[in-house]
């Protein structure tokens, strides 16, 4: 049976955080989760990959065609959900909607936050993973090798990268927006990955009073209070100390919220009302969505964040439309590609009969055979599926 290539999952434009963070993958849930799918579906998905993000849970197939349908119960059934509540958010892509879906990723048209060069770094690690749990082929192989060199090229032909307003950014814009200038702020990072780190980088240029760093792993916490000149503190200690802060920054790989409704509830109550920004980048989210219900307290999650840096979209529009020209030529030479896979046993059992039959031909006239093979078939789809 022939193989597709399939793009399955959700992101944020069809799922709220409150689902997102229900089927997100931590990277060492991965590896099993991948052996859990091919397990699941046997020789059918022949290769595999999954992207697991704050903004996205993708997979990535080469499988047989009947393999589409049963991935949502897959997907529902790992993550202990109901199909029926999952379904609505999902979406499915196949052939070159699934190549063109993987260039636009990449490339960051089909981000939060348009044009933001993260997602790349976020898809060699997943393809990396897939690598490591021995889940890809010669097919996805070639499809992620064409996908970051699309990526590198609509980067460096199109200004869609550029006037883009960054998640770290827009942290920082929601805290002034509710005390001013930053200068008396102290501020509190939970975390010590990239994205904290972008954080820290854009707060630390509006000169807070004080940073902390507060990471599970004190030595990382250390390694990036040290570029910022800021303190640490362990989690630990938390309980005792959130009152001290006015701007809280939290994106961890926890699996269960980090700041309770009641710690942060004990927290106000010390800091006599004094109003507390809290702006929580992880999913599954750090902090307990009924925190945002306390008057005192500014609660933001990413799908907050990512309203806001849509302000500067409409500058690249124009660059929208040069990377989707791009993109298309490259699906169409990947589906090229693709479909040479396909000739090429056909026509070398061609030959074989006919030299059984007729005895070798010419090497002129197999060169000619060759040639017109690789060249692209309009009719080939619909002959072989008609």
């Amino acid at each position: 049976m022939s193989v597709a290539v399939l793009a399955f999952g959700l992101n944020h434009t069809s799922a709220p955080v409150s689902v997102r963070e229900r089927v997100s993958m931590p990277v060492d849930l991965v590896k099993p989760a991948l052996e859990g799918l091919r397990a699941t579906f046997g020789g059918a998905v022949r290769e595999a990959a999954i992207l697991s993000t704050c903004n996205r849970t993708e997979l990535y197939c080469a499988a047989e065609g009947q393999v589409a349908e049963h991935l949502p119960a897959w997907l529902a059934e790992h993550n202990r959900l109901e199909a029926a509540a999952l379904r609505p958010h999902l979406y499915r892509h196949q052939h070159d909607d699934a190549v063109r879906h993987a260039f636009r990723v990449a490339s960051g048209l089909d981000s939060m936050v348009l044009g933001e060069p993260q997602i790349l770094g976020q898809m060699k690690d997943a393809v990396r993973a897939a690598n490591e749990a021995g889940a890809l082929g010669t097919l996805l192989h070639q499809l992620f090798q064409r996908t970051f060199s699309v990526a590198k090229e609509v980067r460096s032909q199109t200004a869609i990268g550029a006037h883009s307003v960054s998640m770290a950014a827009a942290a920082v814009r929601l805290a002034e927006r509710v005390f001013g200038q930053l200068e008396d702020a102290r501020t509190l990072f939970i975390g010590a990955g990239e994205m904290i780190e972008l954080c820290a980088t854009h707060f630390a240029a509006q000169r807070p009073r004080s940073m902390v760093v507060a990471n599970r792993t004190i030595e990382r916490a250390e390694t990036l209070a040290g570029r910022f000149s800021a303190q640490t503190m362990k989690l630990a200690d938390l309980t005792e100390r959130l009152a001290e802060f006015d701007v809280i920054v939290s994106c961890t790989a926890s699996s269960l919220p980090i700041l309770g409704l009641g710690m942060v509830e004990r927290a106000t109550r010390q800091r006599r009302h004094r109003p507390m920004v809290m702006i929580d980048l992880a999913v599954p989210r750090d902090i307990e969505p009924e925190v945002g219900r306390l008057d005192d307290v500014y609660l933001y999650s990413v799908d907050d964040l990512g309203r806001l840096v849509q302000s500067g979209t409409d500058a690249r529009r124009a660059a929208v439309v040069q990377a989707e020209a791009i993109i298309e030529t490259r699906v169409q030479g990947f589906m090229h590609w693709m479909q040479s896979r396909e000739v090429v046993p056909v026509i070398r059992d061609l030959h074989q009969a006919a030299d059984e039959r007729c005895g070798p031909p010419s090497s002129s006239a197999r060169a000619a055979c060759w040639r017109a093979a690789s060249r692209p078939r309009p009719c080939w789809n619909s002959w072989r599926t008609g």
